[in-house]
């Protein structure tokens, strides 16, 4: 198995907390950049995608870190599987569809710098989501704590799962 990791820019959570975690768990990969993607897929060297995320809506839109549907949609184009992999709770089922989703933007220097140094020449400005939504059509299956729900095949039984998971939780 072949693992490459993005870095994630801008905040690098891909570079050092996901590096971290495949090399504590003694996981071989690559760390790349996140423009690399496409290079790698279009030389068949990807032949799956796995994923987290942030939130997930009833229809089955993914927000995760920004660039994970720029990724989805090079999965798509080159014929890979595009995985989510998230807890049950992830799921929140108060929002209908990744448009009920509000993305966060966050400060422009966490683009402008890195590690507190400028990168970007003065009077540079920078737009700078934290999120973005890939649309459920590009999901290939959503992996949960409790199973594999192939999209959109599965999207009732992720629903009503997750539903069951709340109901069980209020009653409590």
């Amino acid at each position: 198995m072949k693992v490459y990791a993005t870095e994630t820019r801008p905040v690098l959570q891909g570079a050092r907390l996901t590096a971290f975690e495949l090399l504590r768990d003694g996981v071989e990969f690559r760390l790349i950049t996140d423009s690399m993607v496409g290079f790698l897929m279009s030389r068949g060297l990807v032949d799956k995608v796995v994923v987290g995320a942030d939130r997930i809506t009833l229809n089955g839109d993914v927000a995760n870190k920004i660039g994970t549907y720029t990724i989805a949609v090079l999965a798509k184009h080159h014929n890979i599987p595009f995985y989510v992999a998230a807890p049950m709770s992830t799921i929140d089922p108060r929002l209908k569809r990744g448009e009920d989703i509000v993305i966060e933007f966050r400060s422009e220097e966490e683009v402008l710098e890195i590690c507190g140094r400028r990168i970007a020449p003065l009077g540079a400005r920078a737009l700078n989501p934290a999120f973005d939504v890939t649309p459920s059509e590009l999901v290939s299956a959503i992996i949960t704590e409790y199973g594999v729900f192939r999209i959109p095949e599965d999207l009732d039984k992720l629903r009503k799962q997750r539903l069951k998971l709340s109901d069980s939780h209020s009653s409590t």
